[in-house]
């Protein structure tokens, strides 16, 4: 499972193509930690004036501020993607105006990974899966893709899961809503790419985070039978986010892009 909650290492200047993202406004959701974080920071290291998004205040303007601290450009906007269709689409409103009108790249990071027995997962995990993981997403393309659209230029990318291909016992609905994930990253390719947005997935495998620390030797075990043969950390997921958002990737299209040290595509015993 991957785990976008948590505080991650803050790239450094070698992770990223100097300034190929200068000029472009980004919204990051769930970027007050984790996976999301290292986002922000690789984004913002590229040039990009990012928007933080997260439901914690001090988390996200701590990130703000480290970003701010290594050059970059950031704004704080506590929301919850949980909220209703109209909260969500609120939050777009925000980050629109918080940068200068625009936004230009969305990564959808937010998510929720409740898991268990599918008789015993409760109604509100369900719930909060569905909305956090699926609508959220599903709201916010909607309300930015069509101006991106009209510019003739953006750029999507859904964090999706490794597990959204694979059953595995005791997690049925959160790997069925990534894998919705990425069947909304074919569509939203076929629905917006002529007119110039480009939208794909980022499928991240087991990642180690500072968070998640405590359960170091259960991600060991899961990765260990894997080519890498170690935990994804989260700055990879970043770097493959920022190179699809940059004009590097203008031909990728509707893709999934694992950045899973293997773990989905191989078994080696």
């Amino acid at each position: 499972m991957t785990t976008n909650d948590t505080t991650t290492p803050t790239p450094t200047a070698q992770t990223h193509s100097a300034q190929s993202l200068a000029g472009r406004t980004a919204l990051v959701t769930g970027a007050s930690s984790g996976i999301g974080e290292a986002i922000a920071h690789e984004l913002a290291a590229a040039g990009a004036a990012v928007v933080v998004t997260g439901r914690d205040a001090a988390r996200t303007d701590r990130v703000v501020a480290d970003i701010r601290a290594a050059g970059g450009t950031a704004h704080p906007l506590v929301a919850d993607l949980a909220g209703t269709p109209d909260q969500v689409r609120a939050l777009a409103e925000q980050a629109t105006s918080l940068l200068g009108g625009r936004v230009d790249v969305l990564v959808n990071n937010a998510g929720v990974y409740p898991v268990g027995p599918t008789a015993t997962l409760s109604d509100d995990d369900a719930e909060a899966l569905w909305t956090t993981n699926v609508r959220a997403p599903h709201v916010l393309v909607g309300a930015l893709a069509p101006a991106m659209a009209e510019r003739g230029t953006g750029a999507i990318v859904n964090v999706g899961s490794w597990m959204a291909r694979v059953g595995v016992p005791f997690a049925a609905l959160y790997p069925a809503t990534k894998a919705a994930v990425e069947q909304l990253t074919r569509a939203w390719a076929a629905e917006f790419g002529q007119a110039g947005v480009r939208v794909n997935t980022v499928s991240p495998g087991a990642t180690a985070t500072p968070g998640n620390a405590d359960s170091a030797d259960v991600l060991a075990a899961m990765t260990a039978g894997t080519p890498a043969g170690s935990p994804v950390r989260p700055v990879d997921i970043a770097r493959a986010v920022r190179w699809l958002v940059s004009n590097e990737a203008a031909f990728v299209h509707g893709a999934t892009l694992d950045v899973d040290g293997g773990i989905a595509a191989t078994r080696l015993a």
